[in-house]
């Protein structure tokens, strides 16, 4: 009895929004049973560059990547709760802080559920997975000021929940390495799995999307399966058609926020550093308060001192090459080649700057999912845009022994119709000075024009000359 009233008073209290076990980092607990932000400004950049970052670059995994690339610290609690400490982040800690609806003002009690079990006649109590929000025992929005707000939490929790690959059934996936641009985009109009992408040829260069279906389960053959360069290059010129009147702004939108991320790491330095300069201040203070006869107390004092002095030094050097560092500001030339790239998007698209991982990130902010299915000779796409929109694109697939590397047809006819009359270095030559090139590109060689020959099935000069004499010698047929 003692112990169900002690619950459920801690129920009540949990119901008034009153119940703190701990206080999250980035806040403090008042006398009256509240909580409110911590008045130490350091502490309040870095939560706040934390879902900064966040928002940037859209895992956490790169948001600890780039933190510990730049040797940040963040806040953290030490055993006693009682104190921060500086210490560089870890996966757990930045998931901590971006899943912890305390955050966005919001307080909320019973978002983990406890179990009870025997096991050898003793009582084993575990804390299971986190609960669905619409689970929690109490949710009180607006119960204190938050970092973020409420509709921002939302949607962190929505892309944390999306990222992760193979945990839901209807998430996309983290961005992948690889040339591909839509995995983890694609659904299957059939069977609705979501497609998987597999890269063969020379060197993993081209990729295929593929739907297994039941294939893993039941050992049936896969729904769909269609090459995806074509398709690749369909969705992205979608794209670029939607972002085209949006071009310019986001030209002068990316002059903006030039060495943005440079000024974020100075203002956590000059934080670091005011600490540091106020820790050695009050070093100071307790050294001079000291009885220097008492040896073994200002002997102590004196070494803490010269620890905070020389931590205040080794800041100073750090935000001394920050200043020396050029800010990256854009130079005239480089402004109106800027400004160029965003009134054609296509040449800003191709540009050999831009690298696989920025197209896939611009892709999946404007397309949600997008659903797709294979006729005899094309690919019937419904697109699914972020904003609720949704559109018909079909795409030819490739007829079996065709790919983009095929050689023109005017080509072909101009060959067969040469080999008639020269050898294949001389065609080679026809062909350079005509400004015809190979499929792929290149200028004609005496082995290209042979390996045309060989597929096409043209017979050489060699074999012409032979039928023709044949024929003059047994039909009595007159010289060509």
């Amino acid at each position: 009895m003692f112990r169900q009233r002690s619950i459920e008073a801690r129920k009540q209290k949990a119901r008034r929004g009153e119940l703190f076990l701990t206080v999250a980092v980035g806040y403090t607990k008042t006398d009256d049973d509240r909580i409110e932000r911590n008045a130490d400004r350091r502490v309040q950049d870095a939560i706040n560059l934390v879902f900064a970052k966040f928002a940037e670059l859209q895992t956490i995994r790169q948001v600890l990547v780039w933190m510990r690339q730049e040797r940040i610290p963040l806040p953290a609690n030490d055993r006693t709760g009682c104190k921060i400490e500086w210490r560089l982040p870890t996966y757990r800690t930045l998931h901590s802080i971006l899943t912890n609806p305390v955050y966005a003002g919001a307080y909320a009690f019973g978002r983990r559920t406890t179990h009870v079990t025997i096991k050898d006649g003793r009582k084993r109590t575990g804390r299971s997975w986190r609960r669905d929000p619409n689970a929690w025992d109490v949710l009180i929005k607006d119960h204190h000021e938050g970092y973020i707000s409420w509709i921002e939490f939302e949607t962190n929790q929505r892309l944390i929940a999306d990222n992760a690959n193979g945990r839901r059934f209807m998430s996309r996936g983290s961005l992948r390495r690889g040339e591909a641009l839509l995995p983890g985009l694609f659904r299957c109009a059939r069977c609705g799995r979501k497609l998987y992408v597999a890269y063969g040829g020379k060197g993993g260069a081209t990729q295929r999307y593929v739907c297994r279906g039941a294939f893993d389960t039941m050992a049936v053959a896969s729904c769909i399966s269609f090459g995806g360069m074509r398709t690749d290059r369909a969705i992205a010129q979608e794209v670029l058609n939607r972002l085209q009147p949006l071009g310019v702004e986001a030209a002068l939108a990316a002059l903006e926020t030039q060495g943005q991320e440079h000024s974020q790491k100075r203002r956590q330095v000059e934080n670091a550093l005011e600490q540091a300069r106020f820790e050695a201040a009050r070093a100071h203070r307790q050294y001079d308060a000291a009885d220097p006869d008492n040896r073994l107390v200002a002997g102590e004092l004196e070494r803490r001192w010269n620890e905070r002095l020389a931590n205040v030094r080794m800041l100073e050097d750090q935000l001394a090459q920050m200043s020396a560092r050029p800010v990256g500001l854009v130079a005239a030339e480089d402004r109106e080649r800027l400004l160029t790239l965003g009134a054609d998007l296509t040449l800003a698209w191709n540009s050999p700057g831009v690298s696989v991982e920025t197209r896939k990130k611009i892709i999946r902010i404007l397309i949600h999912e997008i659903i797709v299915d294979t006729a005899e000779d094309k690919l019937d796409l419904i697109i699914h845009w972020q904003g609720g929109d949704h559109t018909r694109l079909d795409v030819k697939k490739n007829k079996i022994g065709q790919n983009r590397w095929a050689t023109d047809a005017d080509v072909v006819d101009l060959g067969s119709v040469l080999a008639r009359q020269m050898p294949d270095q001389a065609i080679a030559s026809v062909l350079n000075r005509s400004g015809k090139s190979t499929g792929r590109g290149n200028s004609w060689t005496r082995s290209h024009v042979c390996s045309l020959r060989s597929k096409k099935g043209i017979a050489p000069i060699v074999m012409v000359n032979a039928v023709n004499a044949v024929r003059r010698r047994y039909l009595k047929l007159p010289r060509r």
